[in-house]
């Protein structure tokens, strides 16, 4: 898989001095506390800026090519040129290079937006505007309730940063049997889901042999990425909103919900039977 630019990204957790306190007992000395480190993460196309973003300083080249994606800025990573990191006071700088005739369409659509969080809906003005994904889940087959039980057992080890932390999201890609395969964390759930998108297309990877596991709720903006992506299942381990499961069901998209180790609740579409001699 490509890797991201590690020696130009800053450290996405920072050691703080801080003072654990419990009820009734007597106050301890202060001692040093891993903290999530956020960050303005300006997106630059060509010379063009775009947006600011307040994230987590790591896996940006991940982070820009999912987010370009989901922004429908572009419709796949081969229409990326090229991705440099170049931090600055006060944040960092991401600049992307388009295929040409990609960055004269951006040009014609550009929208003027500061301080986003990913959410595509910041700048949007009328509800007519809501970016909305233009077909269905093209992800692959339903996954069996063993896959998903797997992939909830796994998820904790692959969350470094969290662990750290307990501060950022995660988002995960899984295999058909629930295995996970690739993870990416941040302060931001939607940039999470960009980045683990972006890393997948970057490996020159798909949406066909799996799904998507998220850490937070899942939301509209939620449901169209992953549509967007082509996923055919999200799993999210925080409860759905209405219209996340309105849109699952128009388009198609597996959504299952408040995932724990127990057990889950299906919002949309089905699972696929379990495989001979496993019994739930």
């Amino acid at each position: 898989m490509p890797r991201n630019e590690a020696p130009a990204q800053p450290p996405a957790s920072l050691a703080v001095t801080a003072r654990p306190l419990r009820f009734g007992a007597a106050e301890p000395g202060a001692r040093g506390i891993e903290v999530a480190v956020e960050t303005p993460i300006n997106i630059v196309y060509g010379t063009m800026p775009y947006a600011v973003m307040m994230a987590s300083p790591s896996d940006l080249e991940d982070f820009v090519t999912g987010f370009s994606l989901t922004e429908g800025i572009v419709r796949g990573a081969d229409e990326i040129r090229g991705i440099s990191v170049d931090p600055k006071d006060g944040g960092i700088a991401v600049t992307v290079e388009l295929a040409p005739g990609r960055f004269r369409e951006h040009l014609a659509r550009r929208r003027n937006l500061s301080g986003r969080t990913s959410c595509g809906l910041c700048g949007v003005e009328t509800i007519e505007e809501l970016p909305l994904a233009d077909g269905t889940a093209r992800g692959a087959d339903a996954v069996p309730a063993s896959a998903i039980e797997t992939a909830l057992a796994e998820l904790d080890q692959h969350q470094p940063l969290n662990q750290l932390t307990r501060a950022v999201h995660a988002a995960a890609w899984c295999d058909a049997r629930g295995r996970v395969v690739t993870v990416r964390e941040d302060v931001g759930r939607h940039n999470a889901l960009d980045k683990l998108i972006g890393a997948r297309l970057r490996a020159g990877a798909d949406a066909s042999d799996g799904f998507l596991l998220v850490t937070s709720r899942a939301s509209f903006e939620m449901v169209e990425k992953a549509v967007i992506f082509g996923a055919g299942m999200l799993v999210a381990i925080s409860a759905p909103t209405s219209l996340a499961i309105e849109r699952a069901a128009h388009l198609g998209l597996t959504l299952a919900a408040v995932a724990r180790r127990d057990g889950f609740i299906v919002f949309t579409g089905t699972l696929a039977p379990e495989p001979e001699g496993i019994a739930r």
